[in-house]
């Protein structure tokens, strides 16, 4: 932001301004007013002394017999207060020269400033008695019944004076006189004096509202500074706030603009984050859908076709003896049942994926179960000559749900059957941590691609489709053993071994 453009800068020229016009219309007025003023504050001052005078004067008469105007001490008070010339004096008078009996001041009658006096009460007293000796240097400025207020030029001394002459009873008259020809003097020493001071002054409120300025701006640029931050996505800025003044208040109200603003991202960024993933999990699904969709018509494409196939050489009597007949229909009882397993096999997944299929929980010895699983399928150990090696044989308690848990047990060791290798070595054991049972169920032959370990969970996924074939399996199994654990709220998983595979799963210790 450019300096011309800033709050500072424009405070500065604004204040200064001010000072600058102020001064100048002072001086304006001292030139052409300050003159007039004085006047008529002379003139009121005038009038206020021949007032007080006249007031006790006629007071005086009714208190005390001697006059007030011999009270030198208060006439004199009132000439040397207020700057004026002040003459109270008694009349006689031969017809052709007057004489003055002056009450006050005691007045050297040869002095050069009687004279001058003298002239001018001469030319008053004339007046008063209608002679009028005024010339035009007498200029008329203000008039009463008792007295009248002039503004003369005396061409002698070169200077201004207002006068006034009156009566204060029908014995003594009052002469005032107060010069002000040093007003245009005085103005113009005024006006230099303003000049200097108004400089000064300019000078030193330009500096002083410099700091000020700064003082104003400095926590306006540190708000502009955290709003900049806060349009960055920096909430971390706050402004520390020390007055309670309006930029405290603004301070206040942005440093809650600044949380609240970082709590609505926060639940923004939230529900954005939440919204990618129903809608990843929406595609997931889709995709997971077209995908069931396609591996059942492939794995139901098989079994209908060799059914459709044998039972067309049924119906055309393509065998010639009843031994041939009996082996079309094992064809076709064996596909027909093989269908049948996947069918049942995927509405329990579909159960226990929904969440319809709730265990039931009980205690019971998982040695137990292990033991009449591997019993039921005693006689494909033999087939294939595999060795079993199982740990712990002891009762080992667990809570779950005893049918689904016999369930992952088949299909654990159905799956280690289906693919050991020599030396044709399987082992099962348990193992407890804590309050989990770990149930583990190993083979001895290849090993999973690390890559796909994760996607063998995956309904109809098959590392190995070709030898997955040959026993017929169909991919769902695992899938079923995750369903199945998550419904126990507990985990499951595979890891290659040295010589083999190792599938495990985890249940709640019973004690």
């Amino acid at each position: 932001m450019g300096l011309r453009h800033s709050i500072r800068a424009r405070l500065i020229l604004i204040l200064t301004g001010f000072i600058v016009v102020f001064v100048s219309v002072n001086m304006f007025m001292n030139i052409f007013f300050l003159e007039r003023y004085y006047t008529y504050q002379k003139k009121e001052v005038l009038k206020d002394i021949y007032n007080e005078i006249y007031r006790v004067n006629s007071e005086a008469n009714f208190i005390d017999a001697a006059s007030v105007l011999d009270n030198y001490y208060f006439l004199d008070r009132l000439s040397a207060n207020n700057g004026v010339t002040l003459y109270v004096f008694s009349i006689t008078s031969d017809g052709l020269f007057n004489y003055y009996n002056f009450q006050f001041p005691e007045v050297d009658t040869g002095s050069v400033s009687f004279n001058i006096v003298k002239n001018r009460l001469d030319n008053y007293v004339n007046d008063y008695y209608g002679l009028h000796t005024l010339d035009n240097n007498y200029q008329i400025v203000y008039q009463t019944d008792n007295y009248d207020m002039y503004k003369i030029y005396d061409e002698k001394i070169g200077s201004n004076y207002l006068e006034l002459f009156g009566k204060i009873d029908n014995s003594s008259f009052i002469f005032l006189r107060a010069n002000y020809q040093n007003m245009k003097e005085s103005a113009a020493i005024s006006n230099q004096c303003m000049s200097y001071i108004g400089a000064i002054i300019v000078v030193l409120g330009a500096v002083a509202m410099f700091f000020i300025g700064r003082s104003f701006t400095k926590p306006i640029l540190e708000l502009s500074e955290i709003a900049d931050r806060m349009a960055k996505l920096d909430f971390d800025a706050k402004y520390d706030v020390t007055s309670d003044d309006e930029i405290g208040r603004l301070g206040n109200s942005m440093n809650m603009l600044s949380s609240q603003l970082e709590n609505t991202i926060s639940e923004l960024k939230s529900a954005n984050n939440e919204l990618q993933s129903d809608i990843e999990r929406k595609m997931q699904i889709d995709e997971m859908r077209q995908e069931f969709l396609s591996n059942v018509s492939h794995e139901l494409k098989t079994p209908i076709a060799l059914i459709q196939g044998y039972a067309e050489g049924l119906s055309d009597d393509v065998m010639d003896n009843a031994e041939d007949r009996k082996f079309y229909c094992d064809v076709i009882m064996d596909e027909a049942q093989k269908m049948n397993r996947m069918v049942r096999r995927l509405l329990n997944l579909n159960q226990l994926e929904f969440g319809n299929d709730k265990p039931k929980m009980d205690r019971f010895d998982i040695v137990e179960v292990i033991k009449s699983v591997v019993s039921s399928q005693n006689i494909l150990f033999k087939q294939k000559n595999v060795s079993l090696t199982m740990y712990e044989p002891a009762p080992v308690y667990v809570w779950a749900d005893g049918y689904l848990v016999e369930e992952v047990l088949t299909n654990y060791i159905s799956n280690a059957l289906n693919h050991v290798k020599e030396p044709n070595i399987i082992r099962i054991y348990t193992k407890k941590y804590g309050d989990v049972v770990r149930i583990g169920v190993s083979n001895t032959g290849e090993r999973i691609p690390d890559e796909e370990l994760e996607k063998i969970w995956i309904k109809f996924y098959k590392v190995d489709k070709a030898r997955t074939r040959e026993y017929g399996g169909n991919g769902i199994g695992l899938s079923i053993v995750r369903a199945i654990m998550r419904s126990h709220n507990h985990e499951c998983g595979v890891v290659n071994l040295d010589d083999g595979v190792e599938f495990w799963f985890e249940l709640d210790s019973a004690g």
